[in-house]
Parts: structure tokens; C-alpha cells; sequence
């Protein structure tokens, strides 16, 4: 069915509106009531887990895999290739009396036109990857879309296109663009990469919007020391009682006590900070040079987290009690991951985190759990991952390789998230992806083997994965079904058995409620366009997939497929995999995900979505 771009436009800003406007949507509000309201975040949601199965495997040789993923962080090159952000501190009379020194020809300035650090040969998507003229539109959906997602996969995506060098929308400015790009990379965990964005814009082409946002990005890095290149300039900007605080740390940074100690009680004596915003600021202005300020901070009577408490307290290496990250969405602990103040064990918990949600890959959270486990003070629990890990990788039989995988799974992460199918913690996969890919298919995996293969892809490995195949025919049960779901879902070439047979088999031996499982098994499978033509409408209509387009974001997800706009796609498919709870997915709304990225050109991303969902659900 082909839909014009005129209705493609009217979808696109139905579904603007369609989403709920969440609290979190806005980065206005920095503080708590009293101060500022704190941005809200998504609740979790637990599952019920299930006991997964144990094989004894025996030694073979290994294989070298290769994964779909490029084999260095992109975003790390494009920061080192990045020209250096102007973000000089100067009020207009200052700029204007730089101007008259220095006659800068307008090339020297970056534009707002085309933004963005990853270029196409970083990584990134192609310029007209967010069209030409809906900007005010995606950035509604931006806004309200409650991140972080369900998907790894689809935050992988999504990462990769808001940070793409992409034409700006001519209905948008430019650096309130930006913002909104910024924005969501935050709610998604990706502090880093949310200021890797902002330093994009020059300093002097900030908008009351952008300003809002990098104050939020400086926090969440644990950075309060970046908001001294923006005074005086953002306090002619706005109101935010963040940005007067800012003032007095500064001037502490620039060992300029006297100002930043009137500052303060100049804030005290307003109202304008109080209680336990008021003392971390107080604790941020005694870490400057030559300071005699001591402060101690009590968390007594603190009732939630928020970006200022997060941010501040980080920076200072103050301790957030755990109890206060259950007040916010997952994210703010991937803000822990990076924190550069706290030690290796207090990291711990955002390290689980961010590899869950892709905010870390496998390799750099290997490199993490390593790290940890050399330093003197690790503790107990360090150094049994650790040991799981190196026999992983190195055991010196694939018996041990395979056990050391296993357990490494089901070890319950820092974080205390909890378990999907088969007891496994998802968010331990990707870390030994590599070690899993390296194994020779042996019928001796057993139960292990739909997890090996999970591991596997959750890292990108589908090659390696697809050597798993010849093992199907000697599973049985639940093991069997699983990795054929998976191999069927998650390889480049699928040279499995698809008849229309073998999949009502899957669905019927899906004990699941509702046969959820099954029938997302023929939704994805829909989506890759791998059913059986003649059979494919009625397998469809019985997992209760109708494949036309009807809901707002459906059609508007389709349409931007058709457009090409792969950086709108992989927005709208992130959309539709909010939430915490992946048995929260209805089959239609996966159907429509998976199609759009195929059809938009992202198959590997396609496929891996489709396999992450038959390991999750």
C-alpha cells in the first residue's frame, strides 16, 4: 500500500501527539519542589523467572568470530576527529570585542544546518536520515517517549542515528534540535555521548532549550566543571535557579571564594536552594582551590534522586544511598558507569546496567569486570566473576568454557535486576558474546545451547551463531525450539526449516501465556519477510497480526520506511518498544518494527531485534 508523504506528515505529528507527555519529556526542571520539579522516569516492571537447564559439553576446538558490529566505538572516533568546541565564557560585550581583534571568516564557524559527530564512514546513517521538514514533529516524539527502551538492540540503533551528521529540519532551529537529540541519548543513559553532541553547537548559538539540556548533561556526567564555559551567556538565557548555583562553583573553581561564598548566601537568604540541594552545592563549592568550606552531607528525610542530587553528589564522590536509585528509571545508574570521581567497586552497579541497556559493549564491560577484579580491594563477588570469566574465555576445555559461560549468567547482577527465561540475566550475555562465539558447535552444550546462541548475538556474532544449525536436529524440547527460534530470527541467511509446518509446530509447543512467544516468533518472522508466501496471511491473522498499517504509529513508522529516513525509523521503533517488560509487546506492534527496518534498509538491526526478542520474552 502506498502512502503519500502528505499523510506520512499528518501521521507523523498524530503520533507527536498520541504519545503520552511525560514528565521526563521536558529537561526544564533540574529540582525537586522548592527548587525545580524532578524529571520522572519509567517504573520497573519484574518478571517472573524461570529455571533454566544445565548440560556437561566437552572439548573441541574453537573458531575466530566475526560480528556485524565495527570493531572499534565509533563515537570515540568521531570525538577524536571532532574540532574543539568554542564554549569560551563571555557576555555579548566581550564577543563583540572579540570580533574586533580577530575577523574570523565564516567558515570558521560550525553550521546548524548539518549536525551531528558520526559521518558515514564513522558509522553514521546519511544526512537526510530525519527528512527535511518534520523536525517539530519528531521532536514531540523525542520528548515523549519514555526511555530507556526494552530493546539493547534498538537503543544501539537509536544511538547511532541521533548521533549521526544529519540534515537539520527546516521547520526547526538548530540547536534546540540538538537539545532534543541530547536529551533523549540522557534518558537512554548515554551521558557521554549527550555532551559529545552538545559540543557541536558554538557557545554563542545557544538557545534557552539547549542550555537547559547541557546543564542536565553536565550533571549526569558528573561534570559541574562544564558549566563554567556557558557564564555569563546562560544566565542571560534563563531563570533556572540551576544556573545561579552554577555561578558560585564556578567561582569556587577559579579560586574565587569571596564571590562564591556571597553567591551562596545571596541563594540561602532567596530561597532559591534549599535543604539537601542547598548542601551539595555548598560541598561543590568547598572542592575548589583554596576553599575551607567542610560539609557533610546526610541523606536523612530525602526522598527521591534528581539530576542536581545525582550530579553534584557524584562529582564530590558523596555516596547515594541505593535506596534513592529505586526513585529513578535505570538510566541514572548507566550515569554511574562513567562517573570519573567514584572508585571501580562503586561503578559496579552502573556497569550492569549499561551493558543491558547498550550503553557499554561486551567488550568494554570485559574490560570493566577485569579492571575490578586486579585491584587489591576487590571484594568476594569481584573475583568469582572474574574467575567465571576467565575460564570463559580460557578454560582449558570447552567443558570448562561452556560451564564458566553458564555460570557467569546466572550470577544475580549489582544492580539486582531480574531474570528473564531460563533464569538467565540477559545483561551478562553480551560480556561473554565473544567467548560463546569462539566455541565449536558441540551437541554436548545441551539446554545451554539457546542461550550460547543468545550470547552470541546479543554481541552481533550471527556468523558464528549460524554454525549452531547443524545442531538442531539432535536437540529436543524447549532447547531445540528456542535456538531454532533464534537462528530462524537472528542469521543473515536463514537455511532452516520455514515451512509453514515447522512454525505452527513452535507456536503449538509454546507453553507461554497466551502463546505470546509463538506467536512473536511469526510476527518477527513476518517482519523479516521469511513466512512461507502462501501461508503467510494466515499465520499472520492467527498470531493476531493484521499487516496494514491502521494506528497512527504504525502507519508514520511504515511511511518513513518507505522514505528511507532511516534515523526516523529507528526513533519510531524505539518508540514502539518502551517500556521495561518485553511480555508487554503485543506481536503487531514487533511485526511492524521489524518490517520497517528491513524495508528502511537496517536488516542487521532487523534481525537482531528479532532474535533479542525470542531470547526475552
Amino acid at each position: 500500500m502506498r502512502i503519500s508523504r502528505t499523510q506520512a506528515l499528518l501521521g507523523l505529528s498524530a503520533i507527536a501527539l498520541a504519545i503520552p507527555v511525560l514528565a521526563q519529556g521536558g529537561p526544564e526542571s533540574l529540582l525537586p519542589p522548592g527548587f525545580e520539579d524532578q524529571p520522572a522516569q519509567a517504573p520497573r516492571q519484574p518478571a517472573s523467572p524461570s529455571q533454566g537447564g544445565q548440560a556437561t559439553p566437552s572439548g573441541q576446538q574453537t573458531t575466530t568470530p566475526t560480528s556485524i558490529l565495527p570493531g572499534a566505538a565509533a563515537t570515540d572516533q568521531a570525538a577524536a576527529a571532532m574540532p574543539a568546541a568554542d564554549n569560551g565564557a563571555m557576555n555579548e560585550a566581550q564577543a563583540d570585542e572579540i570580533s574586533e581583534k580577530y575577523d574570523l571568516p565564516p567558515t570558521a564557524r560550525r553550521s546548524l544546518d548539518v549536525i551531528g559527530p558520526l559521518t558515514p564512514a564513522l558509522g553514521g546513517l546519511d544526512r537526510a536520515a530525519f527528512g527535511t521538514g518534520n523536525g517539530r514533529a519528531l521532536a514531540r516524539i523525542m520528548q515523549a517517549t519514555r526511555a530507556p527502551f526494552l530493546s539493547r538492540w534498538s537503543s544501539i540503533l537509536l544511538r547511532r542515528a541521533l548521533l549521526s551528521q544529519t540534515d537539520t529540519p527546516s521547520d526547526i532551529n538548530g540547536a534546540d534540535w540538538i537539545a532534543e537529540r541530547a536529551w533523549l541519548l540522557l534518558r537512554m543513559g548515554e551521558a557521554d555521548n549527550a555532551r559529545l553532541l552538545i559540543q557541536n553547537v558554538d557557545s554563542d548559538r545557544f538557545t534557552k532549550r539547549l542550555y537547559s539540556v547541557t546543564m542536565q548533561a553536565q550533571l549526569a556526567a558528573a561534570d559541574p566543571a562544564g558549566f563554567c564555559p556557558l557564564l555569563p551567556r546562560a544566565r542571560d538565557f534563563t531563570d533556572e535557579p540551576g544556573w545561579f548555583m552554577a555561578q558560585a562553583i564556578c567561582a569556587s573553581f577559579s579560586a574565587d571564594q569571596g564571590t562564591a561564598s556571597a553567591l551562596l548566601n545571596q541563594a540561602e537568604r532567596r530561597g532559591i536552594a534549599r535543604g539537601i540541594d542547598y548542601r551539595l552545592a555548598e560541598k561543590a563549592v568547598g572542592s575548589g582551590p583554596n576553599s575551607r568550606r567542610s560539609v557533610k552531607i546526610e541523606w536523612d528525610g530525602v526522598s527521591n534522586l534528581t539530576t542536581w542530587r545525582f550530579g553534584l553528589a557524584t562529582a564530590t564522590n558523596v555516596a547515594i544511598p541505593d535506596a534513592l536509585y529505586g526513585t529513578v528509571g535505570p538510566q541514572v545508574r548507566a550515569w554511574e558507569a562513567r562517573a570519573p570521581m567514584l572508585s571501580l567497586q562503586q561503578r559496579l552497579p552502573g556497569t550492569a546496567v549499561a551493558t543491558r541497556l547498550g550503553v557499554f559493549s561486551g567488550a568494554t564491560s570485559l574490560g570493566f569486570y577485569a579492571a575490578l577484579a586486579d585491584r587489591d580491594d576487590a571484594d568476594d563477588a569481584a573475583t568469582e566473576r572474574a574467575d567465571l570469566l576467565r575460564a570463559a574465555y580460557a578454560g582449558d576445555s570447552v567443558s570448562a568454557r561452556i560451564d564458566g559461560i553458564r555460570q557467569f549468567w546466572l550470577v544475580r547482577p549489582a544492580d539486582n535486576w531480574f531474570a528473564g527465561p531460563g533464569g538467565v540475566f540477559y545483561g551478562a550475555l553480551p560480556v561473554v558474546a565473544r567467548a560463546a562465539a569462539t566455541l565449536p558447535a558441540t551437541l554436548d552444550a545441551g539446554e545451554d545451547t539457546p542461550w550460547l546462541i543468545a550470547a552470541m548475538l546479543s554481541g552481533g556474532y550471527d556468523r558464528s551463531a549460524a554454525r549452531w544449525g547443524s545442531m538442531l536436529g539432535q536437540l529436543d524440547g524447549t532447547a531445540r525450539e528456542r535456538s531454532w527460534a533464534l537462528l530462524a530470527t537472528g542469521l543473515p541467511e536463514a537455511r532452516l526449516d520455514l515451512s509453514a509446518d515447522r512454525i505452527s509446530a513452535f507456536v503449538s509447543a509454546d507453553g507461554s501465556e497466551g502463546q505470546l512467544l509463538g506467536h512473536c516468533l511469526v510476527a518477527a518472522l513476518g517482519g523479516l519477510d521469511r513466512l512461507p508466501a502462501a501461508e503467510r496471511a494466515r499465520l499472520l491473522k492467527e498470531a493476531g497480526v493484521d499487516p496494514a498499517p491502521k494506528r497512527p504509529w504504525a502507519r508514520a513508522i511504515m511511511a518513513a520506511a518507505q522514505r528511507r529516513e532511516r534515523g526516523t525509523v529507528a526513533l519510531l521503533a524505539a518508540v514502539g518498544l518502551q517500556g521495561q517488560n518485553w511480555r508487554a509487546v503485543p506481536p503487531q506492534q514487533l511485526y511492524f518494527v521489524i518490517s520497517a527496518l528491513r524495508q528502511a534498509g537496517l536488516d542487521p538491526y532487523a534481525r537482531m531485534i528479532a532474535a533479542e526478542a525470542m531470547a526475552r520474552i
